[in-house]
């Protein structure tokens, strides 16, 4: 069973992680799900952070929600995609009010970062890959071991203990000193600038809806020390950690009684 929630009353913002939260990693939210959802944000205001771009977002989570019943109340619904490095509020359309965009040599110094620390760590590229290894995702570079669409049987089987992640962080993390490096998802690495992370989406946040931190709690599956959540604890905000989705709908479900 998750940890019991306080009342929804004493809350004004909910905020949830993505993968592993809502949803598996990188899969469809499930209908019963998208349901919740929708009743929570006619309720509430709700949002949801991830280390995962726009186009992901779109894909995995806005496309499973039952547009025709829940548009008038998107309003109350916020979107931080690449682990809050930008917002994205619902104005008739989804519109982008900020981005925290990595110049093309940040990325180039990541990427090369990247490269060596994989070497080193013995990581060796599959014969077969579901999408780019290492992704740009504008505000956030992210290693994906598999490529991010790989089957999440597969994902769930490369690294079950974190690891090899693991490993890959620790030589990583002195090469890039100004950035922040984190595991996140089943397979995958985040870098964002230094302090540019799910805390620092959080307090974006929380400043862009006047929303006081005694009146946030955050939802989580990695909220672990070198999880890409453990920075939402540094916040002040009440912090929920969850094993997946299942336990996630019975915390709303609770919210919601």
């Amino acid at each position: 069973m998750p940890p019991s929630p306080r009342n929804i009353s004493n809350y004004d913002l909910i905020i949830f992680d993505l993968d592993g939260t809502l949803a598996p990693s990188k899969s469809p939210l499930e209908p019963d799900m998208a349901e919740l959802i929708i009743k929570l944000i006619a309720k509430i205001k709700v949002a949801v952070i991830s280390g995962g771009g726009y186009p992901q977002f779109g894909t995995q989570f806005l496309n499973g929600l039952p547009t025709s019943s829940s548009s008038e109340n998107f309003s109350n619904l916020f979107l931080l995609p690449t682990s809050g490095t930008c917002l994205y509020a619902w104005k008739g359309m989804w519109c982008e009010q900020y981005n925290e965009k990595l110049s093309p040599q940040e990325k180039a110094d990541i990427k090369q970062a990247f490269c060596d620390a994989l070497r080193a760590a013995g990581y060796i590229r599959p014969e077969k890959t579901y999408g780019e290894i290492l992704e740009d995702r504008g505000s956030q570079i992210t290693f994906s071991a598999l490529g991010q669409s790989a089957p999440l049987m597969f994902k769930s089987a490369w690294d079950p203990g974190r690891t090899k992640r693991v490993k890959i962080v620790e030589i990583l993390q002195p090469k890039i000193p100004r950035y922040d490096v984190r595991i996140g998802g089943t397979t995958s690495i985040d870098v964002t600038p230094r302090g540019v992370n799910k805390a620092y989406g959080i307090r974006k946040l929380e400043e862009y809806l006047k929303v006081s931190q005694d009146r946030i709690v955050f939802v989580g599956d990695a909220l672990y020390q070198g999880g890409n959540d453990y920075p939402a604890k540094a916040t002040g905000v009440d912090c929920i950690q969850v094993k997946g989705p299942e336990e996630t709908k019975q915390l709303i479900q609770a919210w919601l009684r």
